[in-house]
């Protein structure tokens, strides 16, 4: 087989490390263009574009990993690799082509699909939970690092050459693939013809969410992640804009506050939740994570000085042991032959949230009138603050109306929460759904790439 050696768990972390690393240079100079191309209605804007980037790739992921089941990984690594980060170059060729890039991507937007799938491939299913976990340890990697050496660079040498940068490691990244990443789907698991059929059912982007009413635990659980995730969701898209033209952070600082923030949530997920686990539970684990991100999405909502940011960041990374636990649950209340189907529902929901929530955040930053009337903002922490100070003037009320909307949303997850029980059996019906998943270990359920820092939910063994 085409590749450099046996196909290895490697390969997939440094496709993973180059695409995201490539992306992580690009976050100062992206919210400039943003600003530059869109000052009327920056925020709405900004999660339209989002928003539509992730319900296609909610709708596309589950057909990609399907269709990777018949003609192999190697082939969509390569398309969804490619088609990522296709909108890189554009950034200074044409802003407009490069947002409407970005929101058609969507479509191929899902290589952390493919790559778990990859993984399930070439690891036994004892081996497969410290697979995930490398892979997610390597994207953390990418976005802490990234930032940082981006708007440092921007600083130094201009915008253009970060966009040059980033587009050289995309390229090393498809020719990495080309080259040297090897087919991990034995041939013998292949059709010979590419004309073969693929299972439909499978491919359904709503074939999960349909058998969430079967049960009502799984119901609960699902609300419980729909009503947290969402605003979450919106958060991840609209808040670096935020930090940098409402509170007046300057690129660096918006750059040393995602490393920090990464570090804090990687020190939070693995001794913090193994703590807490072993200490008051699971639901009182997942209860605690919800109540952290109310307080966050509150203090982000009201906050009107820089300080407060950094602060609610802290928060930030203890409310991120949600998710793992809620995982955690699942896993160990499922029988085992119901693992993928539930798993899949909550992933399922995740995707479904990465693309509604950027949308509804930008569409609340709109009704507020939080819009962006300013040039762009000097580079100087005084011109900074004078400017976070003209815009808080005018929203001085609420400056952040859709953090509060979200800090009520997660408050009606936490009361659903309470209702979930601490050990029970989920039963959900489900063969034909067990059947496809259970083929090749995993199944192909919807996430973006913005869902790297749970890929455990995509394991049957966690």
């Amino acid at each position: 087989p085409q590749g450099i050696g046996s196909p290895s768990v490697y390969h997939a972390v440094i496709v993973i490390f180059l695409e995201f690393f490539a992306w992580g240079l690009l976050t100062a100079p992206t919210l400039v263009v943003l600003h530059e191309t869109f000052p009327k209605h920056t925020f709405l804007m900004n999660g339209l574009i989002q928003g539509v980037k992730g319900l296609l790739s909610f709708l596309s992921a589950p057909l990609i990993g399907a269709l990777s089941d018949v003609w192999g990984r190697k082939s969509f690594l390569l398309l969804t690799v490619f088609f990522t980060c296709a909108p890189i170059p554009l950034m200074k060729i044409s802003p407009w082509w490069y947002f409407a890039v970005i929101s058609v991507s969507g479509v191929f937007a899902v290589t952390f699909s493919v790559v778990f799938a990859y993984v399930a491939d070439i690891t036994q299913e004892h081996e497969r939970s410290m697979a995930y976990g490398l892979v997610s340890a390597t994207f953390a990697a990418s976005l802490v690092t990234s930032p940082a050496i981006g708007a440092y660079l921007g600083r130094a040498y201009g915008d253009s050459l970060v966009v040059v940068l980033a587009t050289a490691i995309a390229l090393l990244d498809i020719c990495f693939i080309l080259v040297a990443v090897p087919e991990s789907l034995p041939e013998k698991m292949r059709p010979a013809s590419w004309g073969a059929p693929i299972s439909w059912e499978q491919a359904d982007p709503f074939a999960s969410l349909k058998k969430v009413g079967q049960d009502s635990i799984v119901l609960l659980i699902c609300i419980t992640v729909f009503l947290s995730y969402l605003p979450e969701a919106g958060q991840y898209s609209s808040f670096f804009l935020y930090l940098r033209q409402i509170m007046g952070f300057s690129s660096e600082s918006v750059a040393a506050f995602i490393a920090v923030l990464g570090i804090l949530s990687i020190i939070a997920q693995t001794v913090v939740l193994s703590l807490l686990m072993r200490s008051i539970g699971n639901k009182n684990t997942i209860l605690l994570g919800l109540g952290f991100q109310i307080l966050q999405l509150a203090w982000y909502g009201f906050g009107s000085e820089p300080w407060m940011m950094w602060a609610a960041g802290a928060v930030a990374a203890m409310s991120s042991i949600t998710f793992p636990a809620v995982s955690a649950l699942v896993s160990r209340t499922a029988d085992a032959d119901q693992q993928g189907v539930v798993q899949g529902m909550i992933t399922g929901i995740r995707g479904l949230c990465n693309g509604l929530g950027p949308a509804l955040y930008g569409f609340i930053f709109y009704i507020f009138h939080v819009e962006l009337n300013e040039l762009p903002m000097p580079e100087s922490s005084a011109g900074g603050s004078v400017v976070a100070q003209y815009h808080l003037q005018q929203n001085s009320i609420i400056p952040g109306p859709p953090f509060l909307f979200g800090a009520c949303s997660v408050l009606l997850a936490l009361l659903v929460a309470l209702f979930i029980p601490e050990h029970t059996n989920l039963t959900v019906r489900s063969s034909n759904w067990k059947k496809h998943c259970g083929s090749h270990g995993h199944p192909h359920s919807p996430q973006a790439p913005g869902e790297a820092k749970e890929p455990l939910l995509q394991d049957t063994n966690v």
